[in-house]
């Protein structure tokens, strides 16, 4: 367009033309100013555009004027445009969400779901009566028989006498509801927020809340059963209303004291007066009832006589809230209150018909019935569940074999409590033995050794947790490392025949905890074989081994084998087994281990029956491949070297009842000789002993050294490699007559070396063996790199001293004969 056609479309009202190269821009919007203009300005006739270059009418005049209107829209216009059809369809879709869901049709449908639930509760409450209490007419004795079908005991007659209200002080009273209910004299009976609770726990499967009322509780034990489903809980909730409705707060409670239970037998409130404090119901001081309500919580915890320490401290904690929810109440003053102390229950008395050992079968039989009833989901926890055991009515037939529950009893009595004489030395009055015999191929327990009579001391040995199985979990360690395939901090894999440092108090390497772990007595060993470490058992060796693996693929493994490792921090001082086990989970552990990595679960109960409830039968306790064959076998190969050239040699290699039985072991001794322990097993049975230092009066754990005569040190320390491997010896030989050998799928450990091949050096090794004696070892050989044989070698016969353990703290004047850091030295360390 030339400059004269610019000023002709200008003239007649029109806006320049733009460049024909520009025409396929989008063009900018006119100003405000010119697209005001440009619409309030009079549209020009249309013979006044002026044609452009082309022949084409020029953009000018009406034409000018629309694109001007359109500019100013365009703006706007284009947005909403392009918004245009999402708009239109967001409208659409909201206006179809808010015609579904309006306010009130949200509300109808509350309305309802409202009215239908009120009316399910309404006809609920309407169409359950207030049943029949269960009779204790109907309530009958435990038949617990042995493995041959005979009878070993009767037991379950309830010990139960109801008393009236008003023989209980007001003040004893009140402590059951400081405990459980505190507004139990003004609410309706429920509590909407716990059954709910209950109900969604239940339907969830996240098993038993808390949260009932009292009234819920004596409904739940007297009116109907203890299995954890919805049904029991919605007629809990319906029973308990009408009685609140129909009887007074008193009948309750009544109620509720007389039909609880209490542990150690004890149903109702008298019959737990005299079960904990030897006195009537009538005579219970405001201290005792406290204690008596805070048990309810958990009886088999909480029962001082045989609750760990944190159950004691929670039973203490339970015991002070009582009190203090009394004081908050106006039930008691605040000055009394502060003036009480806890009342330190009495030790139970057995009843007739349990001396002996049948006492410590029963309860431990109870107890395993007890958690298979909470798996079966016939009862919510463990207690109440011992409460439906307690009441009667089961057939039990146990594993137990006649034949070997007395050679172990016999066996204790001849190396052991024969021995003791709390006359001479008031320490052999604290001695406490307790054992375990189990089947590896079936998980039988064929006898259980729980102490000398149950009437004379409570709690079963067999089963107790509270004391460490210290060196007995050292194989626990070597199974891991085996299955993990663990390799040192050089990078070597670990093998029986991987070189260590065994000098004491050697730091760690690898650890972000601090750990230097003492050997027994001090002793330094230079660099030795694993197959060593653990003959001698090496503090030093098994701190850094369990480093090398992980000490959370070492507790893992633990759990695997049998031990209870849930509260357990993974911290190297584990591996001294500074843990609390019984000698029935360490049964467990080195019967797995027997069965080549496949879980043993020991089982007590071989059946049980009673037509209340589902039947129990244990048809195989064998469980899954826990860790690989080949490690499981070859820790048995490496535990063959421990009774034949370690701390076990003189009470089984050399035991005179030995006609060439195979034999895998370990000893174990506690800091402080709290504990000492011997496990180990031939192809067939595997059997677990303790040795447990127990004051006689308080129950405190103390130190058996000194402890009667015998297979002792100079210093007097009781080592496992004594009377626990000794009575082991002596039942195991004379029961388990048949000589087969171990089937292992491995080549390495004591059990199938002919040879002494290369020794692999570890990372946590010496860089040099030490050329500095001990201050009691003065080495007449330098450190070899062969492990040991299974055949004790001929130059150094072994030793008449007695054997020791492996204790980290207890010192020793004993001198050893020769070289302790001579691998092939069969001294016990």
């Amino acid at each position: 367009m030339g400059r004269a056609d610019e000023r002709r479309a200008r003239q007649s009202g029109g806006r320049r033309a733009a460049p024909k190269s520009r025409s396929s821009r989008r063009e900018a919007p006119p100003s405000r100013s010119e697209s005001r203009s440009a619409v309030e300005a009079p549209e020009a006739p249309e013979t006044s555009e002026a044609p452009d270059t082309a022949g084409g009418p020029a953009p000018g005049g009406r034409a000018a004027a629309r694109r001007a209107a359109a500019g100013k829209k365009g703006g706007r216009g284009v947005k909403a445009g392009k918004g245009g059809k999402g708009g239109k369809g967001g409208k659409k879709d909201k206006s179809l969400i808010r015609r579904i869901f309006t306010w009130k049709k949200i509300l109808g449908a509350f309305l309802i779901m409202t009215t239908a639930v009120i009316g399910a509760l309404v006809w609920l409450y309407v169409s359950t009566p207030i049943p029949a209490g269960n009779p204790d007419a109907k309530l009958q004795s435990n038949v617990y028989k042995y493995e041959d079908g005979s009878i070993a005991t009767r037991d379950g007659d309830v010990n139960r006498e109801n008393v009236d209200l008003s023989k209980v002080p007001k003040a004893v009273q009140r402590t059951f509801v400081a405990a459980e209910n505190k507004s139990f004299y003004t609410d309706a009976g429920v509590d909407l927020k716990g059954t709910t609770r209950g109900i969604l726990n239940t339907l969830m499967g996240k098993g038993a809340q808390g949260g009932s009322t009292i009234t819920q509780q004596y409904v739940k034990n007297y009116y109907l059963s203890q299995e954890q489903t919805v049904t029991r809980k919605l007629k809990e909730l319906v029973i308990s209303l009408k009685l609140d409705r129909e009887e007074s707060k008193d009948y309750i409670l009544a109620g509720y004291i007389n039909t609880s239970y209490y542990g150690r037998g004890a149903y109702g409130i008298q019959a737990a007066a005299q079960a904990y404090y030897r006195v009537d119901a009538n005579k219970l001081t405001v201290e005792q009832g406290a204690y008596l309500a805070a048990l309810l919580q958990a009886p088999s915890q909480y029962d001082w006589a045989v609750a760990t320490d944190t159950g004691q401290r929670l039973v203490k904690n339970r015991w002070n809230y009582v009190l203090d929810n009394m004081v908050e109440q106006k039930w008691l003053d605040k000055s009394d209150r502060a003036a009480m102390t806890f009342p330190v229950p009495k030790d139970p008395k057995a009843a007739p018909g349990k001396e002996g050992q049948v006492g410590y079968l029963v309860d431990a039989a109870n107890a395993e019935l007890a958690r298979q009833l909470v798996a079966q989901g016939a009862a919510d926890d463990l207690d109440s569940a011992l409460a439906l055991v307690r009441k009667g009515g089961w057939n039990i037939e146990l594993n137990i074999n006649k034949r070997k529950q007395q050679a172990l009893e016999q066996a204790a009595k001849e190396q052991l409590t024969s021995k003791l004489d709390k006359k001479k030395r008031s320490v052999d009055g604290d001695v406490q033995a307790g054992a375990v015999s189990v089947n590896p191929k079936t998980g039988a327990v064929e006898a259980m050794y729980g102490g000398m009579s149950y009437t004379d001391h409570y709690i079963n040995n067999a089963t107790r947790t509270d004391y460490q199985p210290a060196s007995t979990f050292k194989p626990v360690i070597l199974a891991a490392a085996f299955d993990e395939n663990a390799k040192t901090q050089d990078g070597d894999e670990i093998t029986a025949n991987t070189l260590y440092d065994g000098t004491s108090k050697r730091p760690v390497v690898g650890s972000d905890i601090g750990f230097a772990p003492e050997n027994e007595d001090d002793q330094d060993y230079g660099d030795v074989t694993v197959q060593t470490a653990l003959n001698k058992s090496i503090n030093s060796v098994f701190a850094q081994m369990g480093v090398d693996v992980g000490m959370d693929k070492v507790l893992k493994v633990a759990d695997d084998l049998g031990m209870d490792t849930e509260d357990l921090k993974a911290v190297p001082a584990q591996t001294l087994g500074t843990m609390g086990a019984s000698p029935l989970q360490m049964a467990g552990v080195y019967a797995t281990l027997d069965n080549h990595g496949k879980k043993v679960t020991p089982a007590l109960i071989k059946s049980a029956t009673n037509s209340a409830y589902p039947s129990f039968k244990h048809t195989d306790p064998i469980g899954e491949q826990v860790i690989d064959r080949e490690a499981a076998d070859s820790v048995t190969s490496v535990l063959t070297g421990v009774v034949d050239d370690g701390t076990a040699k003189k009470s089984v290699r050399d035991n005179p009842l030995r006609k060439g039985q195979k034999v895998a072991g370990k000893t174990g001794t506690s800091d402080f000789n709290k504990s000492a322990w011997f496990t180990g097993y031939t192809p067939d049975l595997v059997t677990s002993v303790g040795l447990f230092g127990e004051d006689a009066k308080t129950h405190a754990q103390v130190s058996l050294t000194g402890a009667t005569t015998g297979l002792t040190t100079v210093a007097g320390r009781i080592n496992g490699g004594g009377f626990p491997a000794q009575i082991w010896a002596a039942y195991t030989f004379g029961v388990s007559t048949k000589v087969t050998k171990f089937d292992l799928e491995t080549k390495q450990g004591a059990a199938v070396q002919t040879a002494s091949p290369s020794p692999t050096a570890s990372a946590s090794s010496s860089p040099t063996p030490s050329a500095t004696p001990t201050a009691n070892n003065t080495p007449t050989n330098p450190p070899t790199t062969n492990p040991p044989t299974t055949n004790p070698p001929t130059t150094n016969p072994p030793t008449t001293n007695a054997p020791t353990g492996d204790t980290t703290t207890e010192p020793s004047t004993e001198d050893p004969t020769t070289d302790p850091a001579d691998p092939q030295d069969p001294l016990s360390p």
